[in-house]
């Protein structure tokens, strides 16, 4: 069997695989991205430097990055060099697993860090307005689902309604919540949270903070003072520091992870309304820019709809039904 008739039955098979959560929820970045890929690689019957141009442009119109849309054509003309590829067609499998590589990065795990015994302390960072509050509570009624014990803390006391918003959830799916009042320290929320975690003895303790402050110093100044209280409270916590990003924002979630991402001790990112975007490619990006693994993926509004991020789910949602599910490569032909 040849190389190119593996990749695509092998391709193909994860495809059937996929959920329907990431099926539906990448629709429109499918619809917009993918369409025209698909219209590319069956208009060019050649691949030459125009073809890669083209390539490029669409990578790039989808928000995949220009950094990383430069590295992953160069791949792809080494690629084509290597195996002498002529036909569009036998180069589109190979760009799924390009994809698929870029998402996964050099291998840090895209798990949440789950401590297997003692509390697990999640920290959630990012500007107002990503869905913080909404994946908060939503991951919160997902441990709940499994048999979890769980405590909110209301950090974020500065952005008005926001502990309101925090309790509404918890009331919600049934968590208690951990306030005092707008303007109090957030630094004495967590401390306060932190002791009824460890009286409730609660196997999970969720920390909602502030998205902005006076400037962006006395943010970081806020969030580093948030991890000394929970890491001399409890040694090693918090376990995560996710980053909420809103995927409809393009480039400026881009950005904004730069800069949180430097100064906060993120561990993970949040990618919260890829349903509502045709610009999904942004994962592709901000994955490879800032070689941070992307934990959790907002799929819709449904409490279900906060999935583990799973990079071959991803691209194989993109490319369902593209991906050289065709034999007659040598026609060129795509299905979509």
């Amino acid at each position: 069997m040849s190389f190119f008739k593996k990749l695509r039955e092998s391709i193909a098979s994860k495809a059937e695989a996929v959920t329907s959560k990431f099926r539906d929820g990448l629709a429109k970045t499918r619809d917009a991205f993918v369409g025209q890929v698909a219209e590319l690689f069956s208009r060019r019957s050649k691949i030459d430097e125009a073809f890669f141009e083209e390539l490029e442009e669409i990578l790039i119109g989808a928000d995949v990055g220009v950094n990383t849309v430069m590295e992953l054509i160069d791949e792809l003309r080494a690629e084509a060099k290597k195996r002498k590829i002529e036909n569009p067609a036998e180069l589109q499998p190979i760009l799924s697993e390009k994809l698929v590589g870029l998402l996964k990065g050099e291998g840090e795990p895209a798990k949440l860090n789950i401590q297997p015994s003692g509390m697990t302390v999640i920290l959630f960072v990012g500007v107002n307005g990503v869905g913080k509050t909404t994946t908060i509570g939503k991951l919160a009624w997902r441990f709940k689902q499994e048999g979890k014990s769980v405590l909110l803390a209301a950090g974020d006391t500065f952005r008005a309604g926001a502990i309101e918003q925090l309790e509404v959830w918890g009331q919600r799916v049934g968590v208690d919540v951990v306030k005092q009042g707008a303007g109090s320290d957030p630094a004495a929320v967590m401390f306060d949270a932190v002791q009824e975690a460890k009286r409730r003895n609660v196997d999970v303790l969720l920390c909602d903070t502030a998205g902005r402050l006076q400037n962006k110093a006395n943010l970081m100044e806020e969030l580093a003072k948030i991890h000394r209280v929970i890491q001399r409270e409890i040694p090693g916590a918090p376990h995560e520091t996710l980053m909420v990003l809103d995927a409809t924002t393009g480039q400026n979630a881009l950005q904004q992870a730069k800069l949180f991402g430097e100064k906060s001790g993120v561990t993970g990112l949040v990618l919260t309304k890829l349903d509502g975007t045709a610009k999904g490619g942004i994962v592709i990006a901000i994955r490879h820019e800032l070689s941070l693994p992307v934990k959790l993926v907002g799929l819709g509004e449904r409490m279900d709809d906060l999935q583990d991020f799973d990079a071959e789910q991803f691209v194989h949602a993109l490319f369902a039904g593209l991906a050289g599910d065709s034999d007659d490569s040598e026609a060129g032909e795509n299905q979509g």
